[in-house]
């Protein structure tokens, strides 16, 4: 498309999509590719519509980028529109002054704001922006605006041009944009001189505005500036029809004033979720390429995210809260998605069944298009059910009965938080033959008949009236901020004198999950003489077996119910079980519904009915469900491996050779002694040789596997000596074995009481030194005790580990000496 008008033309485009949206009438919308074509039964569950005018004033009081700041405004109300079956309009004015010239202008005609309708206003919207003296005049015509306003809205809808849905009258709302206050002095059809005409064109308002009242049309004043007549803006918004979309504060229409242009488009748009009971949050701001947030809450059921782009270069993406880039038309597990106005100032996307949770935004543009802050914000609203039960199901005239509701989803998930609910208003009214319709208010605070404060059911007591005589009809009325009801109605019949057959039902409070199970009781008394059958059904949820639920739609829940009969025998009481089926795809969290019981002779008049008080919960994981047995595993795992390794401890234990002294002898003498250290004995194994230097006594010495002599000890303990690579034979503790020439004697080992670290060094003569060997070759003490082996093999009386060292002759006797331990 190639854009030829000015900027605010580009956003004025987009604003007016946004504003085509919810409150239209039973249109069959176009089908958006992906989703099918609304039917009748999803229109009247969705958000209900709205026909209404942006009016926009044009004057010449209007600097260029005051009226780029209307257009923006208007494209942001239109694009946040949350129905496709609402009408808009948009319509600029002024003044006729002369020849030639018209008050108003009509920008878009009276369109459904359907996918095709949303294209029209894309391109419609677009003239806004142009102002020409030629065919308006300078001043400001409040009366003319409000009078094409009004004519354009009480239009008879045609085919598929929206209006009420099921005889509910479609609210008319007007839009009315100004930065000034009645100029009409130049404006000659108001009289003959500037002062006539000013006192005329004020009478003319008052008629007007009175025209709308009478038509139903609310007239919602925004002004900003300073040049603002307040007062004139507050007659306006009190003059127009006064009724509200429900009894929320602020839904009565009200005049704001903005401070300044800049601020007008987030004034709208919240002025405008007012006047259709949405609720909008805002988000973060910031200039591209940035990750934008906006926060939809979970008791949501409409929604459109709304991204004020300016430049229409602006590209955007948009990720749902569990991170997913999600579609800009179709469907995507239990959502549906459009997005308009991709090539206009304001970008939207309209969301059915939005996921709660944070959204990203990501808005990106080519470069020298990314210098003005871009901002985002979700217009959204609860469309909630309201499920009833009345105690007794049919009461007799004259009668108290409790009436209690719950509100859920269209998924059939109950709303449990009461912080979602702040501020709801509940209402009952009571309808049928005999009577005028009577109303009570219900509450959640805990006081009798309510059970408990802040659960989410709201509780009251209505008197039957006397009159009451045949068909009855309840209906429930909610209304807080963001939040509708679909005022689904429940019907009964009164009770007349004692009846010949009454039930109760019970229905455990359990929770289970998807696929499984719940289990009930219905008891029944038949005072009568014949059989009578009952018939068990379920309602607001979606039937796997046929029962008689009535919800609908992706994502609902899932239930059935088996028995659907039961057979009362005559005269008699009898107790039959039943059981709820909750199917595989229900959502997650506490269960819709109600389970009902009626007699199949006349099924108009319900025995009892009962909530089902059942939470859905995930299956759980493997780990969840299997770690108690995981548990129990490792640790019989780790007592064997415990008990294996004090085996296996034990075993080393017995086969250590540690602390095993080797004595080698000749003589009966003591050459050398060597003693097996922690670590030196791997797999119960030592080995040694016996060491012969030309000059000097034969030494004992390790050697590494495979040496010429083994020492080893088997797992009963014994002492096994293999020498010259021989053949293995038992060795007793302190008996000699022929070594070559000399004797080899093992001693048992002593464990000592401190590990004393020991250095090999050379072997000299120290006397007076602890360890020093004497010329004899016998290791003396220190303190007078033997060494080991000295005389025979004494035993001394220190830790000391003694180990053989190198040989040295330091007197030239050819004697060696040698000691070892510490100083």
């Amino acid at each position: 498309m190639q854009w030829r008008h000015p900027r605010s033309a580009l956003f004025l485009a987009g604003a007016l999509l946004a504003l085509s949206g919810p409150f239209g009438g039973p249109a069959a919308a176009a089908p958006v590719a992906g989703v099918p074509r609304t039917t009748a039964s999803e229109a009247s569950d969705g958000p209900d519509p709205i026909d209404f005018a942006v009016v926009v004033d044009q004057s010449a009081s209007l600097a260029d980028k005051d009226l780029v700041r209307e257009t923006e405004a208007a494209a942001l109300l239109s694009q946040g529109e949350i129905s496709d079956r609402s009408r808009a309009t948009v319509i600029g004015f002024g003044s006729s002054e002369k020849a030639g010239q018209s008050p108003v202008r009509e920008v878009c005609p009276l369109l459904t704001v359907d996918e095709a309708g949303r294209r029209q206003l894309s391109d419609c919207v677009q003239g806004l922006s142009r102002r020409d003296s030629a065919l308006m005049g300078p001043g400001t015509d409040f009366p003319a605006a409000i009078r094409q306003a009004v004519s354009r809205l009480t239009e008879a809808a045609g085919t598929g041009t929206g209006g009420g849905t099921g005889g509910k009258a479609t609210p008319k709302v007007v839009f009315l944009l100004t930065d000034g206050k009645l100029d009409v002095g130049d404006s000659p059809e108001y009289g003959a001189d500037p002062a006539s005409r000013q006192a005329n064109g004020a009478k003319r308002l008052e008629e007007e505005l009175a025209r709308a009242r009478a038509a139903g049309v609310q007239i919602w004043p925004l002004g900003f500036g300073s040049g603002i007549d307040e007062a004139a803006l507050t007659a306006m918004a009190e003059g127009g029809y006064r009724g509200a979309c429900s009894d929320v504060p602020g839904a009565t229409p009200r005049m704001r004033v903005a401070a300044t242009s800049a601020e007008i488009d987030r004034a709208l748009q919240e002025t405008f979720a007012a006047a259709r009971c949405a609720r909008v949050a805002n988000g973060t701001v910031g200039k591209p390429p940035a990750d934008l947030y906006v926060t939809i809450p979970p008791i949501a059921t409409d929604g459109a995210l709304t991204v004020s782009k300016h430049d229409p270069k602006v590209r955007v993406t948009y990720y749902d809260p569990a991170g997913r880039k999600v579609p800009t038309h179709g469907t995507f597990e239990d959502s549906a998605f459009e997005v308009s106005g991709e090539d206009g100032p304001v970008e939207a996307l309209r969301v059915k069944n939005p996921l709660p949770g944070r959204w990203r935004i990501r808005v990106e543009a080519p470069e020298g298009h990314g210098g003005q802050e871009v901002a985002v914000r979700a217009i959204w609203q609860g469309r909630l059910r309201s499920v009833l039960t009345l105690d007794p199901a049919a009461p007799r005239a004259g009668q108290q009965a409790v009436v209690e509701v719950r509100m859920q989803t269209r998924r059939g998930v109950v709303i449990t938080d009461p912080g979602l609910l702040e501020g709801i208003g509940v209402t009952v009214e009571l309808s049928g033959d005999g009577f005028s319709p009577v109303s009570a208010r219900l509450a959640d605070d805990g006081r009798a008949p309510d059970r408990r404060a802040g659960d989410v059911r709201f509780t009251g007591t209505l008197a039957v009236p006397p009159g009451a005589a045949g068909k009855l009809r309840l209906v429930a009325r909610m209304s807080a901020p963001g939040v509708i009801s679909d005022e689904r109605p429940l019907y009964t019949m009164t009770t007349v004198g004692t009846p010949e057959v009454t039930a109760g039902l019970s229905v455990d409070r359990d929770s289970v999950h998807p696929g499984g199970t719940v289990h009930g009781t219905v008891s029944v008394t038949n005072n009568g003489t014949a059989p009578r059958t009952l018939r068990l059904s379920l309602t607001d949820g979606t039937a796997t077996d046929g029962s008689g639920t009535d919800g609908s739609g992706a994502g609902a829940a899932q239930l059935g119910i088996s028995p659907v009969t039961v057979v009362a025998p005559p005269g008699k009481q009898t107790s039959v079980a039943f059981t709820v089926t909750v199917g595989k795809g229900t959502p997650l969290g506490e269960l819709g519904g109600r389970v009902a019981v009626v007699d199949a002779a006349d099924p108009d008049r319900p025995l009892d009915t009962a909530f089902l008080d059942v939470t859905v919960t995930p299956w759980p994981t493997w780990w969840e469900q299997y770690w108690p047995y995981v548990a129990g595993g490792a640790a019989a795992l780790a007592l064997l491996g415990a008990f294996a390794g004090v085996r296996l401890a034990a075993r080393r234990r017995r086969r250590a050779l540690a602390g095993t002294r080797l004595e080698l002898r000749r003589d009966g003498r003591t050459l050398d002694t060597l003693t097996i250290r922690a670590g030196q004995s791997a797999g119960g194994e030592f080995h040694f040789t016996v060491d012969e230097v030309r000059g000097a006594a034969p030494t004992l010495r390790r050697a590494r596997a495979g040496g010429a002599h083994r020492l080893r000890r088997n797992g009963a303990g014994e002492l096994l000596l293999r020498l010259n690579r021989g053949r293995e034979e038992p060795v007793r503790v302190g008996e000699a074995v022929a070594v070559d020439d000399c004797e080899l004697v093992v001693q048992g080992a002593r464990p000592p009481a401190r590990t004393a670290r020991t250095t090999r060094t050379a072997r000299t003569r120290l006397p007076g030194f602890l360890g020093a060997r004497s010329r004899t070759g016998a290791r003396t003490r220190a303190d007078g005790g033997s060494g080991p082996g000295a005389g025979g093999g004494g035993t001394g009386g220190d830790d000391t580990t003694w180990q053989p060292g190198p040989a040295l002759d330091t007197d030239g006797t050819g004697t060696r000496g040698t000691w070892n331990g510490d100083f």
